[in-house]
């Protein structure tokens, strides 16, 4: 059997869970700013993620950005759909588009 390639392995963790959060951190303990930004957006809506520390593992934390092809951490995945960084989730926030997004 030959090992899963890493965008195999965010692919999986994306498929496997409706909210996935790549952070510097985990939920209780983020590493960065950005990344505990997400983490209370998210538990202000009560939304239920699974958060993967990218800290863990270079290769994962160089693959989530290749994979996205966005440049920065955090990342925010729903129901397999790349939704953005800090900055998208905050403007999703304040236009009331991300509320939406997990109500349907």
């Amino acid at each position: 059997m030959t090992e899963p390639t890493i965008f195999q392995d965010i692919q999986k963790k994306v498929n496997d869970h409706d909210v996935v959060l790549f952070m510097k951190g985990t939920a209780t303990f983020p590493q960065c700013g950005f990344s505990g930004f997400v983490v209370q957006v998210l538990q202000s809506l009560d939304v239920e993620f699974s958060d993967v520390n990218v800290l863990e593992n270079p290769e994962l934390r160089e693959g989530v950005k290749e994979f996205s092809s966005w440049p920065t951490i955090p990342q925010l995945y729903v129901k397999g759909e790349f939704i953005g960084g800090a900055d998208i989730v905050k403007e999703m926030l304040q236009s009331g588009e991300l509320k939406e997004l997990f109500s349907t």
